[in-house]
């Protein structure tokens, strides 16, 4: 199994510090800072580390040293999407977006179902739930609790939109009841669709060459509720620019016999893998998995 344990880095004093700089200083200023954070982490040569080299020396064929230098690429601009999300949420700075099936999504609203969105820790996840209040509808974020809870904690406390819930993913199942509410109020639920913790239900697809595992869990809650499902991706372009696309809404129909059930979900996430890959290529330095994501356990 996929050997994350449900937790990321990053505080509430992290964010805090950032904070500062961007009421005091700027956009900019905040980025600068950023380089020598992003140092401090590249020279830990930890499990994020090794895991990112990896993913770019053998899953997008770098050479050593453009993997090497790679590495740091992508924990800055980690950092720039941590920053980034502040800056949306909160208002301190000016961003540019181009939109790319946003419409499948104000279908959805305008036709009362209510929908599920999917997408990775690819690009900046956050920053596609906030630019949702487009179109005009509650949007519910679902997030593991030992994942952000901090971080969600301070950025609760400086968004200015009204219409995000978060919801925080539990041991005691809480959240199955929220989402469920969710739902039955014909709102629009947000999650990712590509990590999981022990125990829970998976399939092995195809992605980059070797088998993954992804969870079935919000295409069987989506079929459950028989709510649209559409793939979510927000990816950084320029600094202050991002590209924000959506799939056609698809209602999964899935059936109880297992082996059946089984086939038509592996089909399913096959098109999400298919949407990641092609994101990657384009956006090597943003995958945001800091582990071994294709360990299956076999």
């Amino acid at each position: 199994m996929a050997a994350w344990d449900g937790k990321s880095k990053g505080s509430k004093t992290g964010y805090s510090f950032f904070v500062f700089i961007l009421r005091r200083l700027g956009v900019w200023p905040t980025y600068i800072v950023l380089y020598p954070a992003a140092f401090y982490f590249f020279v830990q040569y930890n499990q994020a580390w090794k895991s990112i080299y990896s993913f770019l020396r053998v899953r997008m064929k770098f050479s050593p040293v453009k993997a090497f230098f790679g590495v740091y690429r992508n924990f800055y601009i980690f950092g720039q999407t941590l920053v980034d999300r502040v800056i949306v949420m909160a208002g301190y700075g000016k961003f540019t977006f181009t939109f790319d099936g946003e419409e499948n999504l104000i279908r959805m609203v305008d036709e009362g179902t209510g929908g599920l969105l999917i997408s990775a820790h690819l690009g900046n996840w956050e920053i596609a739930g906030h630019l949702l209040y487009r179109v005009k509808a509650k949007i519910n974020i679902v997030m593991f609790e030992g994942e952000h809870e901090k971080v969600k904690e301070y950025l609760d406390s400086v968004k200015g939109e009204k219409n995000i819930n978060v919801i925080a993913i539990k041991e005691d199942l809480s959240h199955l009841y929220a989402i469920n509410d969710a739902f039955e109020r014909k709102e629009l639920v947000c999650m990712h669709g590509d990590r999981f913790l022990p125990g829970s239900r998976v399939v092995e697809v195809p992605f980059l060459g070797e088998n993954a595992c992804l969870p079935c869990g919000p295409l069987l809650m989506a079929s459950k509720y028989n709510v649209p499902v559409s793939f979510v991706f927000a990816m950084k372009e320029r600094s202050t620019h991002y590209y924000f696309s959506a799939t056609q809404g698809t209602v999964y129909s899935l059936d109880r016999d297992k082996h059946t059930q089984a086939e038509q979900l592996k089909a399913a996430l096959n098109v999400f893998v298919q949407l990641i890959e092609k994101n990657i290529k384009k956006y090597p330095y943003q995958w945001f998995n800091y582990y071994n994501f294709w360990q299956t356990g076999k």
